[in-house]
């Protein structure tokens, strides 16, 4: 069968299946029925053959066994597969949900800042529409109270015109679309910084939630919470395995109480116990979070105290990084507040996955099967062996890695979550915690109890096994012949001969420059200046009388007294 077409009768068969478990009151996800549907397939006692099309028959056994399986209320397998979908449908690193929380957040805001950037107001009333939509732009990203409160506009307004006041609005429009959208985030940013710092000032902060106080409360209730559910999913493992050791010891006891019922409640609620475990990490990686963060929101606000103080003017450049910064921490406080929620959310949809229990083990039926039998807790089975230690001269081929001697152990990716394989295999899938005899065990024949290739059935899939490999070559053995000249496009040939005809007919310019310069010798052609007159009717002129003036008897004479006489010889102007 082609694979389109496979495809598509897997996609009916899904469908089909869903519809069937729908009209039963059953709501069951895509993800769920594909991994049933495989799992059925693949399991030999259903007597599909995989060498062949499946028939229609087949596909209405298929659908059949499907839906009975998805419609079980008292399968404990199916309720840890449940459990399992769920929590990888729902749960996401702290990174990888921070930054979808983002992702989430910025599509919502699309719609708002595009009728913000795409804006082209000239009219007054219009101008005025754009700023209003600016106050909202900042307070739905910001977070710090709802637009539609008037108190919060009023407030958001105000402390967005000491920023930006209404005349800016013509440069802003001016501006190119992204340098719009980053003024607006820088805006939100300075806007927030600002009612951030009136709230601790006692002079505003209107609407906006106390995040630190509320984690503070927060934190510690959902880890006890969670910490009461793990324990009370413990004490059950605990009772679970104590009855399964007695079982295994008792051959006469496995006929009578199903054993393999009692492993799908261990399985249960031991992968209740690792989701709990992966929630709980989280949780106390937020308290962490939230500790550092406390500290550097209060240095943060005084910060701007000592700065700003009793002063009524100060530098925009020393001021507005410490509201952007201020604002930036805030936001990891509602992201921190957003991720405790989820985690809280998650945990309280993993509980209805373990209701089985008390309807296939009552606490009557436990405290009869208890009897005699020492309930022991994980901590206890490894601190049986903590003081036995391994001889490295028994095992020369293996490698040991022992936590005093290993970097970074804690973060080794343990096989079986640190199960222990020996008894996995010689108990039948008992689940308990390594410790060293066992592992000793285990070491000893490592193939023999990690094998997976059973010819138990012709049905049975043997896993591919698959390694990387990679091939080195020699690159560019011959000169290249590639002709970077040539031009395949006739119409780009033609183009190029226009270019160069036209170019017969220009002239040639030259500048000189400052990287050019004493480089080359510079000529520059020019026209000599000729020379020019005007000719009028008559020749006319003005001439004022040379002005003779003498002054007589300077040399002295006969007398002791010097007498000169002034004489003026200047014609009149009327005699020129």
């Amino acid at each position: 069968m082609p694979l389109t077409q496979a495809e598509s009768v897997i996609k009916n068969i899904i469908r089909e299946i869903g519809q069937e478990c729908a009209a039963h009151g059953e709501i069951v996800s895509e993800t769920l029925v594909a991994f049933m549907v495989k799992a059925v397939v693949l399991d030999p006692s259903n007597g599909f053959n995989m060498d062949r099309t499946l028939m229609k028959s087949d596909v209405q056994k298929l659908v059949k066994l499907c839906v009975a399986r998805l419609l079980d209320n008292k399968n404990l397998s199916l309720d840890t597969i449940k459990m399992q979908v769920y929590f990888d449908m729902n749960y996401t690193s702290r990174e990888e949900f921070l930054e979808e929380h983002h992702r989430v957040l910025e599509s919502r805001l699309g719609s708002v800042s595009r009728e913000i950037t795409d804006n082209r107001a000239c009219a007054r009333e219009e101008l005025e529409s754009l700023y209003r939509k600016i106050v909202s732009y900042v307070l739905l990203r910001s977070g710090l109270g709802s637009p539609t409160d008037i108190k919060i506009v009023r407030e958001a307004t105000a402390a967005l015109q000491s920023v930006f006041p209404h005349s800016e609005l013509g440069t802003f429009l001016t501006l190119t679309k992204k340098d719009k959208e980053r003024q607006l985030k820088e805006l939100t940013m300075i806007v927030s910084g600002i009612r951030l710092f009136n709230r601790d000032c006692g002079k505003g902060g209107e609407g906006i939630d106390d995040l630190p106080a509320i984690l503070h409360e927060a934190i510690p209730a959902t880890t006890q919470h969670i910490d009461s559910q793990l324990q009370i999913a413990q004490d059950q493992v605990y009772r679970y395995t104590a009855i399964l050791e007695k079982v295994t010891k008792n051959p006469l006891m496995s006929k009578e109480l199903k054993p393999y019922m009692l492993k799908e409640a261990l399985y249960n609620v031991r992968q209740y116990e690792i989701f709990l475990q992966i929630i709980l990490s989280d949780i106390i990686t937020c308290a962490q979070e939230v500790e550092i963060m406390i500290k550097q929101l209060g240095a943060q606000l005084e910060l701007l105290k000592s700065t700003v103080k009793s002063r009524t003017a100060i530098p925009t450049s020393q001021v507005f990084p410490i509201f952007i910064s201020l604002a930036s921490l805030w936001t990891s406080f509602q992201d921190e507040t957003v991720l405790i929620s989820v985690l809280s959310s998650l945990t309280s949809h993993l509980e209805p996955f373990l209701g089985a229990h008390e309807l296939l083990f009552p606490d009557r039926i436990m405290q009869g099967l208890l009897d005699d039998v020492t309930v022991k807790t994980d901590v206890c089975r490894i601190k049986e062996h903590m003081e036995d230690r391994v001889r490295l001269t028994d095992f020369k081929k293996l490698e040991w890695l022992f936590p005093e001697t290993t970097a970074n152990f804690e973060k080794l990716l343990i096989q079986y979550r640190g199960f222990c394989g020996y008894t996995f295999a010689t108990t039948d899938g008992l689940l308990l915690p390594g410790i060293l005899l066992e592992i000793i065990l285990f070491s000893s024949s490592p193939i023999f109890f990690s094998s997976q290739v059973r010819d138990v059935d012709k049905h049975y899939i043997k896993p591919i096994t698959k390694c990387e490999s990679s091939t080195q070559t020699d690159t560019h053995i011959l000169p290249p012949t590639i002709v970077r000249a040539y031009e395949w496009n006739e119409w780009e040939l033609r183009r190029k001969a226009i270019k160069l005809a036209n170019l017969r007919q220009k002239i040639t310019h030259s500048v000189q420059t400052d990287l050019s310069h004493m480089r080359r010798e510079n000529c520059s052609q020019v026209y000599p200046l000729k020379d020019a007159s005007t000719q009028s009717n008559r020749e006319g002129s003005t001439r004022v009388p040379k002005p003779q003036i003498y002054i007589a008897g300077l040399r002295g004479g006969r007398s002791k007294t010097t007498h000169a006489v002034k004489v003026n010889l200047t014609r009149a102007v009327d005699e020129t």
